[in-house]
């Protein structure tokens, strides 16, 4: 989706950084062996979530929603020399996709995968975060922040995606087995609401909301 018009996000792209070779490799596997290739982060967003990463410089990272480990590794390349990357997804059938860049990056040992319903997973996680990355089941974007919010260190950043949904949140027509399109307004009324957290959207691909926890 673009925001602004295609020759202006295209000179947008051209003059941020480079696409690493590692991740060019694993895009083009992406869209050569895997379903729904367009759930990727991508180049520019990917290297959004690299620059956010870099200048928080997380010991621990928590990413709710794996798919094949674009993001994963964007944000992997700001974490401490001692830190840890918790990611999650329910699709088993990509593990081993996942961990076969993983540990071609050098961030592999770094970088723990568990498969499974994170609502389930994130309370048996013995740490706090630094950083989150939200880009999973949009129904249950509220229930991952309340889950999260108490594991978020003071000064943490919350990064949510798809947020802006193609433009449907602002359609209070939508059809009624449209699920996400409810859940994602009213999670971006609690990220505004709440106290607990500092948030700005930003109209970047789908809507990313950035949220600081005070």
């Amino acid at each position: 989706m673009h925001f602004i018009p295609e020759e202006l996000d295209d000179y947008v792209v051209t003059h941020s950084e480079n696409e690493p070779e590692l991740l060019q490799e694993l895009n083009r596997e992406t869209y050569q062996k895997i379903l729904q290739p367009r759930m990727l982060s991508g180049h520019y967003q990917g290297r959004i979530l690299s620059i956010i990463s870099k200048l928080v410089n997380p010991k621990n990272i928590l990413e709710i929603g794996t798919y094949t480990g674009y993001s994963a590794l964007c944000l992997a390349e700001g974490i401490q020399v001692k830190g840890e990357l918790h990611t999650i997804d329910i699709n088993e059938e990509l593990v081993d996709f996942q961990r076969k860049y993983f540990d071609k990056s050098g961030f592999g040992k770094q970088i723990f995968q568990h498969i499974g319903n994170a609502l389930d997973i994130i309370p048996k996680l013995n740490t706090t975060f630094d950083l989150v990355f939200i880009d999973a089941d949009k129904d249950n974007y509220s229930n991952y922040f309340n889950i999260i919010i108490d594991k978020l260190n003071v000064g943490g950043i919350i990064l949510s995606d798809n947020v802006l949904w193609s433009g449907k949140i602002l359609d209070t027509t939508f059809k009624k087995d449209d699920t996400s399109t409810p859940a994602l307004i009213e999670y971006n009324k609690l990220l505004k609401n709440d106290k607990r957290v500092e948030t700005v959207v930003l109209p970047i691909r789908d809507g990313l909301t950035i949220s600081r926890k005070v």
